[in-house]
């Protein structure tokens, strides 16, 4: 599949969970069918100057944050540290983040939000397993 620029979902919007200002997102794969069902977004997202993703909460997925231009201020659960070009985020499951693009350049990234996984289930590592023979 080559999904051509023209064909990509872009939608202008006001910065959500109570952020500031406006932000653009544009679907890369669209939805959790094309994400296999392991996630829900995949997308190249703009915060406008001044503009802020506001704090929010991650319950049973991660994100992910790729920056690729402008600076930023990112608050990773209470921790504030500038981010930008080259810088990767990660919040976990249960964990919550927000950005502010600082400056006159948005900030621009890749947003990833993958689906937290049941636990590996350690029972069956004491099932017991064929043994290949060779006789």
């Amino acid at each position: 599949m080559v999904r051509r620029q023209e064909e990509v979902m872009v939608e202008k919007k006001p910065s959500p969970f109570q952020g500031k200002g406006d932000i653009k997102v544009r679907s890369l794969l669209n939805g959790p069918e094309e994400l296999y069902h392991k996630g829900r977004v995949f997308a190249h997202t703009t915060v406008y100057p001044g503009a802020a993703l506001g704090y929010h909460i991650h319950e049973n997925e991660s994100e992910t944050y790729y920056i690729l231009s402008g600076h930023g201020m990112f608050n990773d659960n209470g921790n504030l540290t500038m981010v930008s070009a080259g810088d990767v985020t990660f919040t976990r499951a249960g964990q919550g983040h927000s950005i502010e693009a600082l400056g006159d350049e948005p900030v621009e990234m890749i947003a990833l939000i993958l689906y937290e996984e049941e636990p590996f289930s350690r029972a069956h590592l004491s099932e017991p397993h064929p043994v290949n023979q060779c006789q």
